[in-house]
């Protein structure tokens, strides 16, 4: 870690995705923090047929890309996909041209895209992952999941 590193400023993004039916409606939401001015901005919105991944993936990157500058970010999530894709499984189908070992044979990543995005943003920041049991009371987590199952609403007739 370089001196750069050192001065980048800290926020926590805490991210959740909702789906009603998977496929489906769904939803995604973050709240961002920054604990050292204690300023918090909250974002949500969703999509009319997606999966419950690919809105837990859209959380992370809309909250990383909601970031003006190089940052040390904790996201925090309750999605075990999201934060082992990242932190294990990425550089391994990154080295694959995408794909992933299913058996004997080679298999497109699913989600491609959103893996895509999320990998250039995560080098564009230094983030760490800190997975929590959904639905335990952690409050940022409930928030996030109280405004993407909202966002997940305006799809519904």
């Amino acid at each position: 870690m370089g001196d750069a590193a050192d001065s980048a400023p800290f926020v926590q993004l805490f991210t959740d995705g909702a789906c009603s039916g998977n496929p489906g409606p769904g939803g995604w939401a973050y709240v961002l923090k920054h604990p050292a001015s204690e300023s918090e901005k909250e974002a949500s919105g969703g999509a009319p047929q997606t999966t419950n991944n690919q809105m837990e993936l859209q959380a992370v990157i809309e909250g990383l890309s909601a970031l003006k500058s190089r940052s040390r970010v904790e996201v925090v999530t309750d999605s075990v996909y999201v934060a082992k894709g990242s932190s294990e499984w990425m550089p391994g189908w990154k080295k694959n041209g995408w794909r992933r070992r299913e058996k004997k044979s080679w298999k497109p990543v699913k989600n491609v895209e959103f893996w895509q995005k999320l990998d250039d943003l995560l080098a564009a920041h230094e983030v760490r992952f800190t997975v929590v049991k959904g639905h335990s009371g952690h409050p940022e987590n409930e928030r996030c999941d109280e405004l993407a199952v909202a966002a997940v609403q305006q799809f519904k007739s």
